[in-house]
């Protein structure tokens, strides 16, 4: 089984559901998935960190950096950081918080980001593009250029295209009707 089909497989079992649930967005889905389930368990770790980094190699995508909005992209890009140190290949990590701290440095950004680093922006799932652009602008505003953002899974409702229209390349490890042809599959077993 390839890295791919395992991720696909952990993410149906684990953390994909069938229903009517209202999304962080606000929208209405039959589909929710929750990734933290699979991000934060070891083997999704594992196998997100390995396939993540490959997935930047094949992409081209020269970073110095991987990062996203709390708390979604933290252990996506902690993995992939791991990942990048086994290698022999370190990437630095860091965490985008939703609001500067009111104390200390009032830091946006946490972690051992630079300004000047080729980041790649890191996020769980997309659903509008939203959580992406907003680290996006706190990363550019903080001196980080964008070279892409690195999903792991693309719920395909139009957030990788309003990320795209904003000018930024978007992967995804997963995609929902990945996850929908595996929950089907394993319904019919």
């Amino acid at each position: 089984m390839t890295p791919h089909d395992r991720l696909v497989d952990m993410l149906a079992s684990r953390s994909a559901q069938r229903g009517a649930f209202t999304l962080s967005s606000g929208r209405h889905s039959d589909l929710y998935i929750d990734a933290r389930i699979t991000t934060t368990s070891p083997d999704g770790l594992a196998t997100i960190g390995a396939l993540g980094l490959d997935t930047l190699r094949h992409a081209g995508w020269t970073a110095d950096s991987v990062g996203g909005l709390t708390l979604g992209a933290d252990p996506v890009s902690f993995s992939i950081a791991h990942a990048s140190a086994l290698a022999g290949t370190p990437l630095r990590a860091f965490t985008v918080r939703k609001e500067a701290k009111s104390h200390g440095t009032g830091k946006l950004i946490e972690g051992p980001f630079r300004g000047g680093d080729r980041v790649v922006v890191i996020e769980d799932v997309i659903t509008t593009g939203g959580s992406a652009l907003r680290a996006a602008q706190a990363i550019t505003a903080a001196g980080g250029k964008i070279l892409g953002v690195l999903s792991v899974v693309d719920r395909e409702e139009g957030g990788a295209d309003a990320l795209r229209a904003a000018g930024y390349s978007v992967l995804s490890l997963v995609r929902a009707t990945e996850l929908v042809e595996r929950l089907a599959q394993m319904s019919a077993r």
